[in-house]
């Protein structure tokens, strides 16, 4: 079995460059949650994404690309391998190349954020 924590704290450190930018709801050794500030119609604050350790695996959500399909328009076949729904990214293991695309789309997702004025 993969060392889980390892790919967590790589994958963490992917999004924890825009929790000065949003609010940190959850900080954890197992979980990073992070929300805009921007509160929608229902009260509540728009997700960005977040890391969380599984079960048997480590998820990566990036809310962005929900709100913005178009986002993942040039995404690499590998990539989309480790998408489970419409905004999550699963992974068993580091994998470098994976994540340096994975901190590009994070990158674009909170700069789409910023345009809509959510950040």
């Amino acid at each position: 079995m993969a060392d889980l924590e390892t790919v967590y704290a790589a994958l963490k450190k992917i999004m924890l460059p825009y929790a000065e930018k949003l609010d940190r709801k959850i900080d954890r050794q197992d979980e990073l949650h992070l929300d805009t500030r921007h509160v929608m119609k229902n009260g509540q604050p728009l997700w960005f994404g977040g890391v969380q350790i599984q079960k048997n695996y480590v998820s990566y959500h990036l809310m962005p690309v929900y709100v913005n399909p178009g986002l993942l328009a040039k995404i690499s076949p590998a990539l989309n391998k480790r998408m489970q729904g419409k905004s999550c990214f699963n992974f068993t293991a580091e994998d470098p190349d994976l994540f340096a695309e994975l901190a590009a789309l994070t990158e674009s997702g909170f700069e789409d954020y910023r345009q809509r004025g959510y950040v």
